[in-house]
This record gives C-alpha cells, structure tokens and sequence, in this order.
C-alpha cells in the first residue's frame, strides 16, 4: 500500500487536506496520528498536527487475528443444518410391508424456530409510531415487531428500496431508531428498549466493523503506531472496543465529542 504524510494546523484539517491532494473519500483510505496539533505558548513552541494516509491495495493478505466470539446460534443457521443433513435411503422392502415414508413430511415442514410477531400493547404503539412515521416520509414499507426479551422489541421494516430508510451508514436507521424510542417512551413508567433494523442491517454492520477492527489491530501491531477510526455511534463504538478488548498488543479508548466521536487503537506493550 502507499502512503503520504500532510500536516495542518488540526488533524481534520491535515486529513482534509491529504484527501483532497488523492481525490478520495474517507472510507477509501486509513489515517494515522503521527503528530498532534500543539499550540504552544504565546506562540512559541507549537506545531501543526501531522497525519499519515495509506490508501491504494494491500501488498500481502493480512493475517486475521482470532478474536474471542461467543457462538450465537440462530434460527436460519438451525433451520439450514437440519437442510444439509443427507438423507438415509430407505432399504428395499417386499411390497405389502411398504410405508409412507415420514423422512419427506419431515423436510417439508417449516422451521418453526423463528419467534412469533408480537402484538402486545407495547408492539402495536412502536407499529402505530413507526408507520406514521414511514407514511411522512413517503415509504410504503411494512413493520413487523418482535419481542426478543422482556422489555425488549425489535422492528423489522420490509418493503422495496430499503436503501433510502438505512442511509449513509445507517444514519437514517439510526434516527428512526432514536425516534421511536424517544415517542414510545414518552409519558410512559416503565420504558422499553426498540431495536430497528431492515434488511439485516445491523448485523452486516457489525461483521464489518469486527473485520476492519481486526485489519486495523494487525497494523498497530505491526507499525507499532496509533490508528484513529471514523466517527462512530455509541453502538458501532462498542462493537469495535469488544472486538479487541483480548487481543494482544493493542488497546481501545475513545475521543472527541458526540457525533465526532471516535475510537483510537493504540500499541500496548503491556498485553504482548
């Protein structure tokens, strides 16, 4: 990969910089902190922040670290392992001792594993809420609510044209997440928790974040440098942080202020 180095008087601005110098995006390339701003005393003594950005194909596959993740066992997976199992071909039997065979019925039958649209009280005010809401913004998208525990609810939007209800990294997602919650919620004693997803979402995100964790841990181990992420949600934040709180030789922590608030993985020579 290629890298340059570009300074300016803040670090956003170094980075703006170096991205308008190579014409891309911030998703395109990775920043490293090499120097940060120092203003310095009336003047003397300070710098300006340098940053260093790597952008273009990685020369060699990285090796992935293995991270600590707790199987979780869900109904598609389930429902797919009963599918691949083969089945046993009956034995020829004279023709009067002939059955029906049960192992087809069997196939047939759906996975019942997958749990039961909710409608209780709680479940038909965050479907009330959300399609007044989606009806405002000119999407004929359904919802559908679950409970996946006590207290907890998930809403499911299916429709076409998903792409304009998740937005730019799900910002949009995001914002009817924190509406619903803030709506269904007001006036009430005992809150709930509202989970909005379309499309699975929420769980492609995190795959991808758990790789670009796992990428940038093997850079920081192999530089030995900081590297500072995009700005992230409280969630995506967490999602990162869990991803590497075991792996040997980085650490996590976070800076900056919400919505620019990001998560640095720094080098520690303590977890070698």
């Amino acid at each position: 990969m290629s890298y340059i180095d570009v300074t300016g008087k803040t670090e956003e601005e170094a980075i703006r910089k170096a991205l308008a110098q190579l014409g891309m995006d911030r998703d395109d390339v990775s920043v490293e902190i090499l120097e940060r701003a120092k203003s310095g005393f009336l003047g003397i003594g300070g710098h300006d922040a340098r940053v260093r950005v790597t952008y273009g194909p990685e020369e060699a596959p990285m090796e992935e670290i293995p991270l600590p993740v707790k199987p979780v066992k869900k109904a598609e997976e389930k429902c797919a392992k009963k599918a691949e199992k083969p089945v046993k071909a009956a034995r020829p039997k004279p023709v009067a001792e002939e059955k029906p065979i049960v192992e087809e019925k069997a196939a047939e039958a759906p996975c019942k594993e997958a749990l039961p649209v909710c409608e209780d009280d709680n479940a038909k005010r965050i479907a009330a809420f959300l399609s007044g809401l989606l009806a405002h913004m000119d999407s004929a998208a359904q919802v559908k609510v679950y409970e996946t525990e006590k207290g907890r609810y998930k809403a499911i939007l299916e429709g076409e044209k998903m792409g304009a209800l998740i937005g730019r990294r799900g910002e949009t997602l995001d914002a009817i997440q924190q509406l619903a919650n803030y709506a269904v919620n007001s006036g009430v004693d005992k809150r709930i928790r509202i989970h909005v997803d379309a499309e699975n979402y929420r769980a492609k995100r995190e795959q991808s974040l758990e790789s670009l964790a796992r990428k940038v841990a093997v850079k920081v181990t192999k530089y030995r440098r900081s590297v500072t992420l995009e700005p992230m949600n409280a969630y995506e934040r967490h999602v990162i942080h869990s991803a590497l709180q075991e792996v040997a030789g980085v650490t996590t922590y976070s800076i900056g202020s919400e919505p620019n608030r990001r998560v640095v993985v720094a080098y520690d020579r303590d977890k070698r």
